[in-house]
């Protein structure tokens, strides 16, 4: 199964090329260029088999030493200001030790799947390939290296990570794809203007604490509690909420509740982790995503305390929607804090996900990098050691260079004390440890994880996502088993089965 995954996955990209999939797809899910997740996706390539001959040329190996060949380009890294960082560590790793001569590939982002996909089939893939988060891994599934053996071959010490996060790279098919390393946990930003005009209780700061209702009653921090605080906190231009027989649903100014930049797969992790490949390899829409989408539907059209299509693409939202001012509470992740709050001039702070049916406690969906060994390694206990170095004593060095916070328990109060005098937000109390507790609630299957024929399978499921925002009266449960049958052609026509 692993095989012919990767096979299909190979004849794909060098028949096809891989086209570029925004994370959001429709108009209410747009994402910018410069997401964190963008980097991890494929960009146009007409040409895979000359892409190879784009990548950067690698320095040549000391013949006395075991070659590891490092490959660049699937997420972070392949910009030219990071080269020289890059090249630096090579450098370092190669001084240190005098068994292992590290080669550094960096190949450009809208080439690097093509090129990945070429020297495999050619034979020639390289030994680790990273950074690469779950979208970029999953693209080619069948192709990595279980580290477990390796792990346990030595008793490697995992007691400095959440271990949520080390079971987060755990593949059930295919083992320990990877180690935690630079992370991208997810929370809700909350606009404290907003609740102070409404003379309501902030959302809990710590996950567990109950939350403070308008009639001045502790109850649980759930979905139907933030979903009463968010109609409250939908406004029209009279100053009518939600709840108000006076309000007016075509004059909406102020929203309760946002996804920030994401899509089905993301939006749905609200209601609990989930995949729209069964365990069998089929299509569907698990039970607890079908009421997601409906909850969202009926938030866009109905109870109206989320954007609709119309109202995303207006100055309501302005592209960006928590820093527009005019959202209440916003599901970000923590790459967003540090790329897109530059016009933020409320006050604002961090807040958990609440709880939902389906586990009964929060999900806060992740986004997260590492480094994978490729199955066909040649030399996968080198590569293992090149894969401490990067993960261990070189750890700090390494999160820093490519902007994410360390996964490793012990580097977070120092990354956070650099983060914030960065953003200049020193001196405003942000709720930091959210971030970091998060980390015990990231999504388990991961919503960026594998599907089969992805590119046309994701153009699917946001044209399903979308069509829900553009268009009322829709019946949501008939638009979903549709979704259901296109998906299963799509599997059916990638050989799933």
């Amino acid at each position: 199964m692993k095989r012919s995954k990767l096979l299909w996955l190979v004849t794909l990209l060098l028949s096809l090329g891989l086209v570029l999939a925004a994370c959001g797809g429709g108009e209410t899910t747009s994402e910018p260029a410069d997401d964190e997740t963008a980097a991890e996706e494929p960009l146009v390539e007409e040409n895979a088999e000359e892409a190879v001959t784009d990548a950067q040329d690698p320095a040549p190996a000391d013949g006395d030493r075991t070659t590891v060949r490092w490959f660049v380009g699937l997420g972070a890294g392949s910009d030219e200001p990071m080269f020289a960082p890059q090249e630096a560590v090579v450098e370092q790793f190669n001084a240190s030790q005098d068994e292992i001569q590290l080669v550094l590939e960096i190949v450009d982002a809208d080439q690097a799947y093509a090129t990945l996909a070429t020297q495999i089939a050619a034979g020639n893939a390289p030994d680790i390939v990273g950074p690469v988060g779950i979208r970029g891994r999953d693209f080619f599934r069948g192709a990595w290296l279980d580290l477990q053996p390796l792990i346990d071959a030595e008793n490697y010490d995992l007691s400095d990570f959440d271990p949520a996060m080390v079971e987060f790279y755990v593949d059930e098919e295919e083992g320990q794809l990877g180690l935690p390393f630079a992370i991208f946990p997810s929370y809700l930003s909350v606009n404290y203007d907003l609740f102070d005009e409404a003379g309501l209780e902030y959302p809990p700061m710590e996950y567990g604490a109950p939350y403070v209702n308008i009639d001045g009653e502790e109850v649980p921090w759930d979905l139907d509690a933030m979903r009463e605080v968010a109609l409250l906190l939908t406004v029209d231009a009279n100053g009518n909420d939600a709840l108000s027989p006076d309000f007016d649903r075509d004059n909406i100014v102020q929203f309760g509740y946002y996804e920030q930049w994401t899509d089905f797969r993301g939006a749905a992790t609200l209601f609990g982790p989930g995949s729209l490949v069964s365990d069998d390899g089929n299509a569907q829409v698990p039970d607890h995503w079908r009421d997601a989408a409906k909850w969202f539907y009926d938030g866009m059209w109905n109870e109206v305390f989320y954007p609709n299509g119309i109202y995303d693409a207006s100055d309501i939202i302005a592209g960006n929607g928590f820093e527009s001012g005019n959202v209440a509470m916003s599901h970000t992740h923590l790459w967003y804090h540090g790329c897109c709050i530059g016009n933020i001039d409320f006050n604002w702070n961090l807040a958990a996900m609440p709880a939902n049916e389906f586990t009964g406690e929060p999900t806060a969906k992740m986004h997260a990098d590492t480094f994978g060994i490729m199955q066909s390694s040649e030399n996968p206990e080198a590569a293992w050691e090149v894969l401490k170095y990067f993960l261990g004593e070189n750890a700090e060095e390494m999160t820093s260079m490519y902007g994410g916070m360390p996964a490793r328990l012990s580097l977070q109060d120092a990354y956070f004390g650099t983060f914030e005098e960065n953003l200049g937000l020193a001196d405003q109390g942000i709720n930091w440890q959210v971030v970091v507790d998060s980390m015990a609630y990231a999504d388990n299957p991961n919503h960026e994880s594998y599907m089969p024929s992805p590119q046309e399978a994701n153009d699917r499921y946001n044209e399903f996502w979308s069509l829900l925002g553009q268009e009322p009266d829709r019946d949501v449960d008939a638009d979903i088993d549709l979704l259901i049958t296109d998906l299963q052609a799509i599997y059916d026509a990638a050989g799933n089965n």
